[in-house]
C-alpha cells in the first residue's frame, strides 16, 4: 500500500533520487512554514508541526506519489480572523473538522469533479499561483520591520500589522541579496546540463550556505527571520490587547491617533515578555508534539459558527488546491493520481495535525514542483521530506537557521519559472477570446484576492456562462415536411435554460397547420427550463386548436419529460416518446 521505494517508471529503483529530492524540499519547507504561521497569527512551531504531520501522512496514504503537502498561504490567510478573535484552540478545532469534511468528500468520491475543470481555468490557476509565489518572495527585500497601526475604514478603525521598508538602492544588503539570488538561479539552471546525480536546488542551497558561513558576506538567514518575526508577532499581540482596553473609551476621531501612538512605542524583548506573561521562544528546536483535544467553549454559539464556517472554507481551499496540484503533476509526469484517496489522505492529515497542535495544510504546488524537478517521484520523496524536516527541528536546528534567505528565494523564483505556463502567452489569436478572458480572470482573482479557491470558482462560473451563451446561439429549426394538415420540424442543438428564448422565437403557431410534429433526433431536453418552454409552446398551439407532437426523443429525455407529468401534458399535448399522438 505504501509503495515507499518501488516505482513503476524509469529504470530500476530510484530511491536515491527520492531521498535527495526530499532533503531539498525539507530545506525549502522551513521558511515557508514559518512565514505561513506568521500570516495565520500563530507560533512558527504550529506551522512546522503541520508541515511535518500533513506532509508525512498525505505522502504515505494519499493518492498522488511525489506530491508535497504542508502549511500553505492560501489556508493561512483564511485562518487569521479566527485566531485573532478566538485563539489557537478554535483554529485547531476548525482544522480537525475540515479534515473530517475532506475524508467524507473522498469516501463519497466528490473530489472527482475536479477532473472536469476547463483547461483555461487550469491555466489561469497555475499562472496566478506562480505570480502569487513570486510576489511573496519580495517581502524578503525589506528591512527595518516594525509594528504599525493601519487604518481599515473611514472612521479611524484599523489593526496592528507588521510592516517594513524596502532595501535602499545601492545598499550592500540589496546587492548581496541579488548576487546570491542570481547565483542560485544559475546553478539550478546550468547544473543539470553537467550532472543529475544530485538535485540542483540542494547544491545551490549548500553553496549559498557555505558562502555565508565561510566568507565575510553578511545577509539575512532563516534564523534571523525566525527571531525577528517571533518578537514582532508577540509585540503585535501585546499592543492589540493594550489597545482593546482603551478603545471603548475613545471617540471616533481619537482612535487612529491613539492606535498610531501605541504602535510607535518601542518595546524591548523583556517588556514584551512581561506584558504577555510568557517567554518568547528562541530558535527552531522543539520537542515531540503532544496529542490534545482542542479546548473550546461549546456554549459559545458565535464561536462555534465561526469554527464551522472556517472548517468548510479550509476544507474547500485545501481540496481545490490539492486536486489542482494533483492534476498538474499528473500532466507533468504523465501518470495518474487517485483523487478519492488523495481527499482521504488530506483529511486524515488535517485531523491528526489538528490533534497534535498543527495549523493544518494541503498540497503545496511550489514544493511539489521542487520535488518533481529534483527527481522525486515516489512516496519516499514526500515521506523523507517530512522526516528530514522534523529531524532538522529536533536535532539540527542550527543547520537550518544559517541558510541564507537569498538562496531560498532563488529556489522559489525558479519554481515560479517552472510553474508558469509560458505557452499560454502564445494563445492570443489561436483560441477563442472567451478562453483568454477566463485565463486572465482566474489569474487576476487569484493574485488580487490571494484566494486560490475563489479564483477557481470564478473561473468555473465564467466558463459555464460562456458555454451556455455559445450553445444558446446554436439552436436551429429545420422544416422537413409540410402539407395542408400537418408539418414536420427538426430541431438542432440542446434545449436548456440558455436557449429557451431562442426556442420560443423559432415557432409561429398561427401560421402552422393543425398538426405539428417536432423531431428531437438532433436535440436534447436538458433541464426544467426546457420542460417549461415545451409546455408553454404546446399551450400556444392548444389555444389555437392545434396539436404539437414530440418524437425521436432520446431515452433520457423521454424519461425526463415523463417524470414532469402535468408540467408538460396539456389537453392537446403530443404523447412523449418515440411516437405521435
Amino acid at each position: 500500500m505504501f509503495q515507499l521505494i518501488y516505482r513503476k517508471y524509469g529504470r530500476g529503483i530510484r530511491w536515491k533520487d527520492d531521498l535527495l529530492a526530499g532533503l531539498t524540499v525539507a530545506l525549502a519547507l522551513v521558511p515557508e512554514a514559518v512565514a505561513f504561521a506568521f500570516v495565520a497569527g500563530v507560533d512558527p512551531l504550529v506551522g512546522l508541526y503541520a508541515a511535518f504531520l500533513v506532509g508525512l501522512i498525505t505522502a504515505t496514504i494519499g493518492g498522488r506519489p511525489g506530491m508535497i503537502s504542508g502549511a500553505t498561504g492560501a489556508m493561512a490567510v483564511a485562518m487569521t480572523a479566527v485566531v485573532t478573535l478566538y485563539g489557537l484552540q478554535y483554529l485547531l478545532a476548525a482544522v480537525i473538522l475540515a479534515g473530517v469534511i475532506q475524508i467524507l468528500t473522498g469516501i463519497f468520491k466528490l473530489g472527482r469533479f475536479i477532473r472536469i475543470l476547463p483547461h483555461p481555468v487550469m491555466l489561469g490557476f497555475v499562472n496566478g499561483l506562480a505570480i502569487v509565489i513570486g510576489l511573496a518572495q519580495f517581502g524578503q527585500f525589506k528591512t527595518n520591520h516594525r509594528v504599525v497601526y493601519e487604518k481599515t475604514d473611514g472612521h479611524g478603525g484599523g489593526s496592528f500589522q507588521v510592516a517594513g521598508d524596502w532595501f535602499s538602492w545601492g545598499s550592500s544588503e540589496l546587492w548581496i541579496m541579488i548576487g546570491m539570488l542570481v547565483a542560485t538561479m544559475l546553478i539550478i539552471q546550468l547544473l543539470p546540463k553537467l550532472t543529475r546525480a544530485v538535485p540542483a536546488p540542494l547544491v545551490a542551497i549548500v553553496i549559498g550556505t557555505l558562502a555565508v558561513s565561510l566568507t565575510p558576506l553578511t545577509t539575512t538567514t532563516v534564523g534571523d527571520v525566525l527571531e525577528k518575526q517571533r518578537v514582532l508577532q508577540a509585540e503585535r499581540e501585546l499592543k492589540r490587547k493594550q489597545f482593546a482596553k482603551i478603545e471603548p473609551d475613545l471617540v471616533v476621531r481619537e482612535v487612529e491617533a491613539r492606535g498610531q501612538a501605541l504602535a510607535a512605542v518601542e518595546l524591548t524583548r523583556g517588556e514584551i515578555e512581561a506584558g504577555l506573561g510568557r517567554r518568547i521562544p528562541e530558535g527552531l528546536k522543539a520537542g515531540l508534539p503532544e496529542i490534545r483535544v482542542p479546548e473550546i467553549d461549546w456554549k459559545d454559539s458565535e464561536a462555534l459558527k465561526m469554527v464551522l464556517f472556517l472548517a468548510v472554507t479550509l476544507a474547500s481551499i485545501g481540496l481545490i488546491e490539492s486536486l489542482m496540484t494533483l492534476s498538474l503533476i499528473d500532466e507533468l509526469t504523465e501518470t495518474r493520481g487517485r483523487t478519492p484517496r488523495e481527499c482521504v489522505g488530506q483529511g486524515v492529515g488535517n485531523v491528526v495535525t489538528g490533534l497534535f497542535g498543527g495549523m493544518g495544510g494541503c498540497a503545496m504546488i511550489g514544493q511539489s514542483m521542487i520535488n518533481i524537478n529534483s527527481g522525486g517521484r515516489g512516496r519516499l520523496s514526500g515521506i523523507s521530506a517530512a522526516c528530514f524536516l522534523f529531524g532538522f527541528i529536533l536535532f539540527a536546528p542550527k543547520l537550518i537557521e544559517v541558510i541564507p534567505i537569498a538562496s531560498l528565494v532563488g529556489v522559489m523564483f525558479m519554481v515560479v519559472v517552472a510553474t508558469f505556463e509560458w505557452s499560454s502567452l502564445r494563445l492570443f489569436g489561436k483560441v477563442p477570446l472567451a478562453d483568454i478572458v477566463v485565463i486572465v480572470l482566474v489569474s487576476g482573482v487569484t493574485v488580487l484576492m490571494h484566494n486560490l479557491a475563489l479564483g477557481v470558482i470564478v473561473g468555473i462560473a465564467a466558463s459555464a456562462l460562456v458555454y451556455a451563451w455559445e450553445h444558446a446561439k446554436g439552436l436551429r429549426l429545420h422544416l422537413r415536411k409540410s402539407s395542408d394538415r400537418k408539418r414536420t420540424y427538426e430541431i438542432d442543438g440542446p434545449l436548456f435554460f440558455g436557449s429557451i428564448q431562442e426556442f420560443k422565437e423559432l415557432f409561429t403557431p398561427a401560421e402552422d397547420p393543425e398538426d405539428v410534429y417536432l423531431s428531437f433526433a438532433n436535440s436534447k431536453v436538458c433541464d426544467h427550463s426546457a420542460i417549461e418552454a415545451i409546455h408553454s409552446m404546446s399551450e400556444k398551439y392548444r389555444r389555437l386548436g392545434k396539436r404539437l407532437h414530440l418524437h425521436d426523443l432520446a431515452a433520457d429525455c423521454s424519461k425526463l419529460l415523463s417524470k414532469a407529468g402535468d408540467l408538460v401534458e396539456g389537453q392537446y399535448f403530443g404523447k412523449v416518446g418515440g411516437g405521435t399522438s
